[in-house]
């Protein structure tokens, strides 16, 4: 007898809106649509701030016993979490790709990726992280001990991947977390959330869905949170911060990025144009590390662009269920109809457009498109998040460094030059945190990712991720 194959998509008529303490909540309904169609995906439940509320205190409940949960019995339940991720990794694909809109290949990778999110800070959290100081008139230990409750705010376009990089080093760290999923894409998340309960005491993660600014603030404000990890743009970051300040409550903030793509006189140009194009349309184009300003020197401008406009013109778009679609739909129309104006903008200004075939009328989508930013435009000047590729020539380096770094925006960023010295001094330049050098995906679990200036606080990934949810204590000895 062959079983059913697995769903995370509910079906049920009393919508979930919560996981706490491991037992579902359920919420007001609230239809979820399929971005590939326009139509209704799935109904989720929404829940008010109370319900928040109770989520933290049920995780301030856990923290004691998980906080003393010897390391290496944290360590094997995040690799069993991450065990269960792979063996249900066609479940987790399909409901990604559902609801986000995300290609079903990378729906895939994107599931093998957070399952190393968590191998790794399986094996971060039994590293020493101890010191020992010693001096002519005492003796120092210092330790790090867990931070407390961390609600970890995550936004829809990597549904599993960013709560599994706040989650994962949350729980390695003796933290006790709840989530505030997307309300735009919580199905992933409330069946992470499940998951997750299988190898955790009661209370340790938990899940909660509904309006994104109510929950967000009554999790700030709730006393039991002491540290809040939040990705989304900058400007509700710079408020979730603020207000965190108040009972002055950790924060880590992984915020907007420009994502400046310099293809320098020394790229090697088929290299480059590869790296652009998963740099660009990874993701529909919706990541905070997407390409979003192309700077091509001018010497290598026209062939580069010429073989460019090609690539994008040629580009599928459609289903993200159909493996020859290069590129998928955006989350909502509003997202469309912003995209739209922007590249409108360019046309009007005598901008060079170039698009892709769109042959479906049904969903939210935007045909992978090409501009020439050569006038002034508010696509330069925003992030773009999206199948939108602006690029614009150059001569001086030093005037684009310059341009760049005062954008204060360096969160991710590109450089392309076959010339490794040269490569590596120009990244160096770059006040950005994670810089592609002929790679258009730098990222990786071990290494810190966050941003400089207006990019964000803090680190996630790496050691540096692992430390962001601990605090450390001095004891001095007299000799």
């Amino acid at each position: 007898m062959t079983a059913e194959p697995r769903t995370f998509i509910p079906t049920s008529a009393a919508p979930t809106g919560a996981r706490i303490a491991g037992a579902g909540v359920d919420g007001d309904p609230h239809d979820l649509p399929d971005p590939a169609t326009g139509e209704t995906l799935a109904t989720v439940g929404w829940v008010d701030p109370a319900t928040a509320e109770d989520a933290a205190r049920a995780a301030h409940e856990a923290l004691p016993g998980w906080g003393a949960t010897p390391v290496r019995e944290r360590a094997a339940a995040l690799r069993a979490i991450a065990a269960d991720l792979r063996a249900d990794t066609t479940a987790f694909a399909a409901v990604i790709s559902a609801e986000s809109g995300k290609r079903l290949s990378e729906a895939t990778a994107e599931v093998g990726f957070s399952a190393q999110y968590l191998d790794w800070f399986a094996d971060a959290a039994t590293m020493p992280r101890d010191e020992g100081v010693v001096t002519p008139q005492r003796r120092f230990a210092v330790t790090r001990r867990p931070v407390g409750v961390v609600a970890a705010v995550s936004p829809w376009n990597f549904p599993l991947s960013i709560p599994a990089r706040k989650v994962a080093p949350a729980l390695a760290a003796g933290c006790t977390v709840v989530q505030k999923a997307s309300e735009l894409t919580p199905l992933t998340s409330l069946a992470f959330t499940e998951i997750c309960e299988r190898h955790l005491p009661a209370g340790a993660v938990n899940v909660v869905v509904g309006d994104g600014e109510k929950l967000t603030t009554a999790l700030v404000d709730c006393e039991q949170v002491a540290a809040v990890t939040f990705t989304g743009s900058t400007a509700v970051g710079a408020s979730v911060a603020a207000r965190a300040m108040r009972s002055m409550t950790r924060v880590t903030m992984e915020l907007g990025g420009k994502g400046p793509f310099i293809v320098t006189d020394h790229a090697d140009l088929d290299v480059a144009l590869e790296a652009l194009l998963v740099a660009k349309f990874r993701n529909n184009g919706a990541s905070c590390i997407a390409a979003n300003n192309v700077f091509v020197h001018q010497a290598v401008y026209d062939e580069f662009v010429a073989a460019l406009r090609s690539r994008i013109e040629s580009l599928v778009c459609g289903a993200p269920s159909d493996h020859a679609v290069d590129v998928g739909p955006m989350l909502r129309p509003a997202h469309v109809e912003r995209l739209e104006r922007l590249v409108a903008e360019a046309e009007a200004t005598g901008c060079a457009v170039s698009r892709a075939p769109l042959t479906t009328t049904r969903g939210f989508f935007v045909a992978p498109t090409l501009v020439e930013a050569s006038a002034e435009l508010r696509l330069w000047h925003e992030e773009i998040f999206g199948p939108v590729c602006a690029v614009r020539p150059y001569t001086s380096e030093d005037d684009i460094v310059t341009e760049i770094n005062e954008w204060r925006s360096g969160l991710g960023g590109y450089v392309m030059s076959a010339d490794a010295e040269h490569a590596a001094q120009l990244a160096g330049r770059l006040e950005i945190g994670i810089v592609g050098v002929n790679n258009g995906a730098p990222n990786t679990p071990e290494v810190p990712f966050g941003g400089f200036g207006r990019a964000g606080l803090g680190r996630e990934g790496g050691l540096s991720g692992l430390l962001e949810f601990t605090e450390e204590q001095t004891v001095s000895f007299a000799r």
